[in-house]
């Protein structure tokens, strides 16, 4: 069995895969048990796997587990422990989530966003969540929780 070494979180990670394939997205969940990254639609268009690698977006059911080995890697358990993040705040403020299952990607989504744009348009909140898919709706919900993170500091 191969073993790939990868950081998740800030803590550096050892894991043994015997298909070099494997998707990131079932490493995080199913052998280190960080669970907030969702599985979607497995083909990397719904955004609910989404994490942050390097503090860019990107879709981890489309990562094989042999193209993480080396890199930076941050699930929304590691974006705030306390729910402390401006956009972990402003989510719960805007009321965003109704089933929630979409949040965590959406939220990285965000996080990413702020930390390039600190003062995003409408245009660019649009753009940066082309691709993620709330079957609730929430769009305009989503759009005020980044304006509102955006106003208690961003990607902090």
């Amino acid at each position: 069995m191969a073993r790939y070494r990868f950081t998740v979180n800030g803590q550096p990670r050892d894991v043994e895969a015997a298909d070099p394939d494997m998707p990131l997205l079932w490493v995080l969940r199913d052998r280190l048990g960080l669970t907030g990254t969702k599985f979607g639609c497995g083909m990397g268009v719904c955004g609910a796997c989404t994490v942050l690698m390097a503090g860019e977006p990107m879709r981890s059911c489309q990562v094989p587990i042999s193209a993480a080995a080396g890199n930076r890697f941050t699930t929304i358990e590691g974006l705030s422990p306390d729910g402390g993040h401006p956009c972990q705040k402003a989510w719960l403020a805007e009321d965003v989530a109704q089933c929630g299952y979409c949040q965590p990607g959406m939220i990285l989504e965000a996080a990413s966003l702020l930390a390039r744009t600190p003062r995003p348009s409408d245009a660019d909140i649009d753009r940066a969540f082309d691709g993620h898919v709330c079957r609730c709706g929430t769009y305009p919900r989503i759009r005020r929780a980044v304006r509102r993170a955006s106003a208690l500091g961003g990607a902090r």
